[in-house]
C-alpha cells in the first residue's frame, strides 16, 4: 500500500471513493481502545455508582453528538480538513485557529492512548511473564506503540481505514468476553472510600456528564472532516453521511466507554484505573487484554497522530504530511513521558477534557454558523491560498484574518476558561454558577453570540471565479 501524499489540499473527486459505511468503520473502530475506555472510569473515580455514571455518559454524548456530528457536512462540501475549511469564517490565515485546537486536542488524546495503553500491556506482561513493571518496562513500551502508530499514520487514511474495519469486529469480540471475565466481581456501588468528587451529587454528575461524555465527541470537531472529505456528495446524500457520523460516534463511544465503567466498578477502580484493570482479570483474560491494549492503542492514537500531521502540516505548509507526523509524534511520546512519571491521571484527563472543551467549542460554533449561512457552498481553491503561499481570494479578509471570527472565538473561549473548574484550576465565574462547570455551554454560546453580532451582513456564497475576488470579502 502507498503512502498518502494527500495534505491538507483539496482532494480531487476521483480519489473521494470513501462511503458512510466506511465513516460508520473508522469512528467504531478507532474508539474501541483503552484511550477511550478510561473515560468511563471517569464517573466513579468521581464517586458515583453504576446508574449515575451511565446516565452521564449517554446524556453527555448524546448532547455532544448533537453539537459535534454536522461539523462532518463542512469537509463534505470543502474537500480538505476541518481546520483549513474553517478559513471561509476566519480567513485563511485566520484557520490557524482551528489547526492549533485541533493540535492541542489530538496531541493529548494520543498521549493518552499511549499511556494508558502501554500501563495496561506492562502490568499484563508482568503477571503473565515476570516483567519487573519499572519505569523502564513502562517506557520501552511506550516507545514501542508509538513506533507503530507513526507507521500507521505516515501511510495515511487507506491503511488507517483498513485498520477500522478489522479492529470494529475484533475488538467488539475482545469486550463482549471482557464482560465475562470481570462479570464475578462486577458490582453497582461506586469504588470504596471514593467521595463525591465536587462535594455533592448533582455538580459530580454534571462534571462526569462533561468530561467522560460530552468530551467524546468534541474530541472529534476538527478530526470528522479527515475522514469526510473523502466522501463524494455527488455520490452520497449529505443527510445519510450526517445519520452515519452521529451513528459511528454513538456506538462508537459508548460501547468503549460503558465498558470502562462497568470494568472499573468491578475492579474496583478509585484513584487509578490501569493498575486495577490488570489486576482483576482472570489469568485467562490477560492475553486477550494485551491484544486489546496494543492493537486498540495504535489503532485510535493512528488516527490522532494522523490528524496531527495534517494540522501541523496547515500550520507549517512547507512541511510535508510526513515529516509533520514524525514531529508530532516526537512531541506527542514526551508528553507520555512527562504525564507517566510527574501527573495523576485522574486529575490530568480531567483538566485536559475540560479546558480544550472550552477552547474548541467556540471554534466549532462559528464554524458552524458559518456553514448555515452559505448553506454549504464553498470556493475550495480559495480555502488553499495559505498553503499555496499567495495572497487574496474571498476568504482573505483582512490580511488573511477575519478580525470578526477571530475576536469572537476569542471571547468564547476566555469566557470558557473563566467558568472552567479543574482539580488544578478554577475559574472566577463559578461563584455565579454556584460551582457548576458550565464552561462549554458559556464558551459556545459567548461565542456564537458576538460571533452573529459582529457579522450582522448576510454571507455571500462564493462563486467558481471567487478566488480571484477583492482583499474584503462580505463577512461570513
Amino acid at each position: 500500500m502507498p503512502i498518502e501524499q494527500r495534505g491538507v489540499d483539496t482532494i480531487p473527486e476521483e480519489e473521494r471513493t470513501s462511503g458512510p459505511r466506511d465513516l460508520i468503520s473508522i469512528l467504531l473502530g478507532s474508539n474501541l481502545c483503552l484511550g477511550v475506555i478510561v473515560f468511563g472510569w471517569l464517573p466513579p473515580s468521581f464517586g458515583l455508582g453504576l446508574w449515575p455514571s451511565v446516565t452521564a455518559i449517554v446524556t453527555g454524548t448524546v448532547v455532544g453528538i448533537a453539537f459535534t456530528a454536522p461539523l462532518a457536512l463542512v469537509s463534505l462540501r470543502t474537500a480538505t480538513n476541518l481546520s483549513t475549511s474553517s478559513g471561509a469564517q476566519f480567513g485563511v490565515r485566520g484557520r490557524l485557529v482551528g489547526s492549533v485546537v485541533g493540535l492541542l486536542l489530538s496531541l493529548g488524546y494520543t498521549a493518552l492512548t499511549l499511556w494508558i495503553g502501554g500501563d495496561v500491556m506492562v502490568g499484563a506482561l508482568s503477571r503473565l511473564t515476570g516483567l519487573p513493571d519499572t519505569g523502564v518496562s513502562r517506557a520501552v513500551m511506550y516507545g514501542a506503540l508509538a513506533a507503530c502508530t507513526v507507521v500507521a499514520a505516515v501511510f495515511g487514511y487507506r491503511l488507517l481505514l483498513r485498520m477500522s474495519k478489522i479492529l470494529s469486529v475484533g475488538m467488539v469480540v475482545l469486550l463482549a468476553v471482557g464482560v465475562f471475565a470481570y462479570a464475578p466481581d462486577f458490582t453497582a456501588a461506586a469504588p470504596p472510600e471514593t467521595a463525591y468528587l465536587l462535594g455533592s451529587f448533582w455538580p459530580t454528575w454534571l462534571l462526569a456528564a462533561v468530561a467522560a461524555g460530552l468530551s467524546g465527541p468534541v474530541a472529534f470537531i476538527t478530526l470528522l472532516g479527515d475522514y469526510t472529505r473523502y466522501i463524494s456528495p455527488a455520490r452520497h446524500d449529505s443527510r445519510k453521511v450526517l445519520r452515519s457520523t452521529a451513528l459511528g460516534l454513538l456506538v462508537g463511544l459508548l460501547v468503549p466507554q460503558l465498558f470502562g465503567t462497568y470494568t472499573a466498578l468491578a475492579a474496583r477502580a478509585g484513584g487509578e484505573y490501569a493498575g486495577p484493570l490488570v489486576d482483576a482479570s482472570p489469568f485467562w483474560y490477560l492475553v486477550p487484554l494485551l491484544v486489546a491494549a496494543a492493537a486498540g492503542s495504535v489503532g485510535n492514537a493512528g488516527l490522532m497522530l494522523y490528524s496531527m500531521g495534517l494540522d501541523l502540516d496547515a500550520i507549517v505548509p512547507r512541511a510535508t504530511r510526513t515529516t509533520a507526523t514524525l514531529v508530532a509524534a516526537a512531541v506527542a511520546t514526551a508528553f507520555v513521558f512527562v504525564g507517566s512519571f510527574e501527573w495523576d491521571v485522574q486529575s490530568a484527563m480531567t483538566s485536559f477534557v475540560l479546558l480544550l472543551t472550552a477552547l474548541g467549542t467556540p471554534w466549532a460554533v462559528i464554524t458552524l454558523i458559518g456553514y448555515a449561512r452559505c448553506r454549504g457552498t464553498y470556493d475550495a481553491d480559495a480555502l488553499q491560498v495559505f498553503n499555496r503561499r499567495s495572497v487574496g481570494g474571498i476568504y482573505w479578509y483582512r490580511g488573511g484574518w477575519n478580525p470578526a471570527a477571530t475576536a469572537s472565538w476569542a471571547i468564547g473561549a476566555g469566557v470558557g476558561l473563566l467558568a472552567v473548574a479543574t482539580p488544578f484550576y478554577e475559574g472566577p465565574l463559578l461563584a455565579l454558577t454556584g460551582g457548576v462547570d458550565c464552561s462549554f455551554v458559556l464558551s459556545g454560546l459567548v461565542g456564537g453570540l458576538a460571533y452573529t453580532a459582529l457579522t450582522r451582513r448576510k454571507a455571500a456564497v462564493p462563486a467558481p471565479a471567487a478566488a480571484d475576488a477583492a482583499d474584503e470579502p462580505v463577512a461570513a
